[in-house]
Parts: C-alpha cells; structure tokens; sequence
C-alpha cells in the first residue's frame, strides 16, 4: 500500500510518499517541498492574501499530479498555522477539494505538537529523562516536554518565524537593538513554557526538523563534521559550532545567506530569527545539549495512523 502525506504549513507544503508493508514498517519512496509562504504580507492579520493564496493552490495540484503518478492509495493532508488561523482558511481548504479533490483536514496547535512528539519518537530514542522538542514552523512553534514513554506537557505559540520577521522588520544584518526587541518579545510570550519547565525540569533541547535541519547541514559543510546529518533520523550538536554559526547568520546580509551552503532557499529569510530564538531558549533554560530529530509532523501522522490501524486489526 502507497500513502501520501501532506504537511500544509506556513512556508512550505510537503509531500511525503511511502511504501507500507503488511508488518506496519514503512520505507519512503518520494519527497518534496515546495515553498509557498502562504502567511506572506498577511499572517498578523489572520488572513491569507491572494497571491500565496493562489501559490498555495498551484503547490497542492503539483503535489496531487505526483501523487496520481506514484498511483496512491491513501493521501493525508494536514494543515496548520497560517490556514487554522487565518479567516479565509476554510476558504482555501473548499477552493483545494474543489480543485484537487484533496481533502484537508486543519489541526489544532495541540495535536500539531502531539504528532510532532510520535515522529521526533519515531527518530530517535528520547530516552528516560525528560527533554524539551521544539519545532519552528513559519505560524507557530510547538513545545514539548516528553521522555520515550509520554508527553507531559505541550503548547503550540504563535511564534513561528514568519510571525516574527513581521513583528521585527529586521535589518539586513539584523541589529542589536533589533535582537534585544526579539528576546524580549519572545520572553514576553513564552511565559507557559518557563513555567512547565520549572514543574518539569529539562536538559536537553530536541530541534524537531525545519530549522534545526538547516543549521545542521550548514555546520556540516562549514566544519567538515562527520557524514551529511540528514542521511540519519538524528543528529547531535557540538554547541561550538552551533555559536559559530550563530555567530555568521547574525552578522550576514540576505545576500550573503543566499551563497551559504547547506542554506536551502526557502529558509534564507527566516534562519536568523529563528536561530536567534533557538539560543534564546537554550540559554534561558540553562540547556545542556540539542540534537536534531529529522523526523517531524509529517512522519507522526504517518505513525499515529498505523499505529491506529493496527490496533483495529487487532
């Protein structure tokens, strides 16, 4: 059996095609991104504007002639911040079934990071001890406070790095003034968080794909580090470099981020604000380790309807 998994998110609508077995494994045959910023000149002001509006659309029939190609059996598409949050979204999910004949199905900031936890757990072994995940989307990002076994805490902010370019403006390279308003926004808003991990104390910060992927292959090419990161399910930072490259992204232009290797294009906007938020939270939390999960939303929804299936099989 082939399934199709969309994630329709802020930035970028993914398609993920896989091969189920009868035993419940699964191999992957197909990925693709294609990047949308469908909260572009509209996320603060909870509306889709007509222009990513109508890129959205074109992404989902690309995706959908893909998909008709691999003949599909199932196809599972998922929609999050920008579309749960913007007036027009059920707008755009009717425009999509009408067009595509794909039905999507928007989940709440809860769930989003529900399933986000199955795939980070999918990756890699979280282990006994608590951790915190965290995964940067372009309209939210989403907390998790989990061990191996169970989550015990959860929040979706609206915090995402598209939200945050708009809130910040910032310059090209950004400013001191203008990193000092970010932390201070982020502070501001991330109040929920500082408080679950004060009930429930953490180490180790788990970077949920996105972004983390990002810095990951960066620093792979810029220090030469062990095989390509994405080629694996987990990663784990040396913090050394991770401040180096800090470092190179708050000091670079749009420009120079656009010649950075390991850079994908569709993050070149967005990589500083969120590396900015990721040092943030790590810092405030007195972190002592990150790793990268390469697993995510999609990979989650994935297993949460195995995992569904089979125990109606059973």
């Amino acid at each position: 059996m082939k399934i199709a998994v969309i994630d329709i998110g802020t930035n970028t609508f993914k398609l993920m095609i896989v091969r189920v077995q009868e035993d419940g494994q699964f191999s992957v045959i197909f990925k693709e991104k294609i990047p949308v910023k469908l909260g572009e000149g509209g996320i603060n002001n909870d509306v889709i504007a007509h222009t990513p509006f109508q890129r959205g659309l074109k992404a989902l029939k690309t995706h959908k002639a893909t998909i008709d190609k691999f003949e599909t059996d199932q196809i599972f598409a998922f929609a999050t911040s920008a579309i749960r949050s913007a007036n027009n979204g059920k707008d755009f999910v009717r425009k999509v079934k009408a067009e595509t004949g794909i039905e999507i199905e928007i989940i709440s900031g809860d769930r989003e990071a529900e399933l986000i936890y199955y795939g980070v757990r999918k990756a890699l072994d979280i282990g006994k001890e608590k951790c915190l995940i965290m995964d940067i989307g372009g309209g939210s990002t989403e907390f998790i406070i989990a061990d191996r076994d169970r989550m015990y805490w959860r929040h979706s902010f609206d915090l995402g790095a598209a939200r945050l370019l708009e809130e910040i403006n910032p310059s090209e390279p950004i400013t001191k003034a203008e990193i000092k308003k970010l932390k201070t926004y982020l502070n501001d808003n991330l109040q929920l968080l500082w408080g679950a991990c004060e009930i429930y104390p953490v180490k180790t910060l788990i970077g949920s794909s996105g972004s983390f992927d990002s810095l990951a292959e960066m620093i792979y090419y810029r220090f030469q580090t062990e095989e390509n990161p994405l080629v694996k399910t987990e990663y784990h930072f040396d913090m050394k470099h991770f401040e180096s490259m800090y470092k190179l992204l708050i000091n670079s232009t749009i420009e120079k981020r656009f010649r950075m290797k390991g850079l994908a294009a569709m993050r070149v906007e967005m990589i500083v604000v969120a590396t900015i938020m990721i040092k943030y939270v790590f810092k405030a939390l007195n972190l002592e380790k990150m790793c990268l999960s390469t697993y995510s939303l999609k990979e989650g929804i994935l297993y949460d309807y195995l995992q569904n299936s089979s125990a109606k099989d059973a």
